[in-house]
């Protein structure tokens, strides 16, 4: 195989692997890259791609969901017979094995650090279930964690809080990637919070019991601790005080996706207002705010009501690694807000 050839099977491989892994929408595969390919190899190929999905490791210990396996495979099986006549067995003998599977309520999703190593999340594979959009991992999210990757400096030797955490995400990300002193995940709906503390287990963190005590641990130092201290909390943002938001001392505020009707927005812009008094050593915490712009009007009631109680922003320039898979023709902003 020319060098070429091998670099273009290497990125489709890549692709495969990281739009499986994470149970992306079978649409966005690189199928007729793949088809292309087919044509040109045997079916070596395709056995490389049952082993960085349905057969990776990863997969094998945290699955995704039954149906979205069995129709990632019906899909592959279709290309392979467009272009092969003879069957693969490997392919069928999978499809059998996953037809034979019950659907569990919870799938799983991983994706892939730059350090080797992953976040896997338990979510539920109703896209709005137990009344809340908080247990599934939406584009900002992604967005967010990537800048954080690439900006680990905002986050390291510092406490973090995190406004709607939803699945968890971002903060896991940024517990394994960029070294925080403390974490906290929060959240108001009671499954989102159980849900948040399974993910935390799940990606080997161990959880402290109490959110708003950071500073009785002096002895949990990120310089010569590998994992920060992380913790979840309840917090709800229409009746939270400002002394139970100056208990948590942040130092970074961050909040992904949250932007999505007017009545959310009205309620984190008091939120946000509340912190702007949370000053640690005479120093408000740094806040940034990841979204979708879905509708531009949305958006601009967040920075009209931000300038109506005095908080400044600026637009971050777009970072430049794509580590995630996410829809990419979706318009995703990062928001530095001067509290």
């Amino acid at each position: 195989m020319a060098p070429e050839e091998s670099t273009g099977s290497a990125r489709l491989l890549q692709s495969f692997e990281r739009r499986f892994l994470a149970a992306r929408a079978l649409r966005s595969f690189p199928w007729q890259s793949l088809e292309e390919k087919l044509r040109d190899s045997g079916s070596e190929l395709l056995l490389d791609i049952l082993q960085k999905t349905v057969k990776h490791p990863l997969c094998t210990k945290h699955p995704p969901s039954v149906k979205y396996t069995q129709c990632f495979l019906s899909e592959l099986i279709r290309k392979h017979e467009a272009v092969h006549a003879e069957p693969l067995d490997e392919l069928y003998e999978a499809l059998a094995e996953v037809l034979t599977a019950k659907e569990p309520t919870q799938c799983h999703r991983s994706y892939l650090l730059p350090s080797g190593d992953s976040v896997t999340l338990s979510e539920s594979i109703a896209i709005i279930s137990h009344g809340t959009t908080g247990l599934v991992t939406w584009n900002a999210a992604l967005y967010l964690a990537e800048w954080a990757i690439e900006n680990p400096v905002a986050f390291t030797h510092r406490t973090v809080l995190e406004l709607g955490s939803g699945a968890g995400l971002t903060g896991l990300a940024i517990c394994k990637m960029c070294r925080p002193r403390a974490y906290v995940f929060s959240d108001c709906h009671s499954r989102v919070l159980e849900q948040l503390r399974g993910n935390v287990l799940l990606n080997h963190l161990s959880l402290e019991p109490d959110a708003t005590t950071p500073v009785e641990h002096p002895e949990h130092d990120t310089r010569h601790s590998e994992s920060p201290r992380v913790t979840v909390a309840q917090l709800d943002w229409d009746t939270v005080t400002t002394p139970q938001l100056a208990a948590f001392q942040p130092d970074v505020v961050i909040a992904a996706d949250v932007l999505y009707c007017p009545e959310t927005i009205l309620s984190l812009v008091r939120v946000l207002q509340k912190l702007s008094a949370c000053r640690k050593a005479q120093q408000a915490p740094a806040a940034y705010v990841a979204f979708t712009i879905r509708n531009p009007e949305t958006c601009q009631l967040f920075t009209t009501e931000m300038g109506r109680v005095g908080i400044s922003w600026e637009a971050l320039p777009r970072h430049h690694q794509k580590l995630f898979p996410y829809d990419e023709h979706s318009e995703t902003a990062i928001l530095k807000l001067m509290l």
